[in-house]
């Protein structure tokens, strides 16, 4: 009887190995593949102004090793650009906005905050209107995230 149970033990012992093994094995694939291999991002900027077709919005964007140039963007054009981003880079995408009189300067793409904020589509959409910058995954619903100001 003795015998049978060390026996049972050492088979739940060496279940409960085989199952955490067969678990981290399942999560680094997973890790792997989402984590830490390239992510295609889309990040759009719109101008959701209206009625200023007569006074463009002006944007310049630029990333830490590049220079992604300027536009000027009239009512309801957009400027958009692909990027591809892991854990293991540094990226960050700044947009200077000219309207008027008005100047700023925000974080278009940041990998830290915008990895999960731009949902499964990996969409990072801004609509910048008279009142400031608002922020959509799916270009249906938008979020102020900051004024001109």
């Amino acid at each position: 009887m003795a015998c049978r149970g060390v026996n049972m033990k050492n088979f739940s012992k060496t279940l409960m190995i085989i199952l955490s093994l067969r678990f981290i094995i399942f999560l680094s694939s997973t890790l792997r593949e989402e984590h830490f291999s390239e992510i295609e991002y889309e990040v759009r900027v719109i101008n959701g102004f209206t009625n200023n077709s007569s006074l463009p919005l002006v944007i310049w964007c630029i990333s830490q090793d590049m220079d992604l140039g300027g536009r000027a963007l009239q009512e309801r054009d957009d400027y958009s650009w692909n990027l591809k981003a892991s854990l293991w880079g540094l990226y960050h995408y700044q947009c200077t906005m000219k309207w008027d009189d008005k100047r700023k300067r925000f974080d278009a793409f940041k990998f830290p905050r915008d990895f999960h904020r731009c949902g499964p589509l990996r969409k990072c959409s801004w609509l910048v209107r008279e009142d400031g910058f608002y922020f959509s995954n799916d270009n249906v619903f938008w979020k102020k995230d900051f004024s001109w100001s």
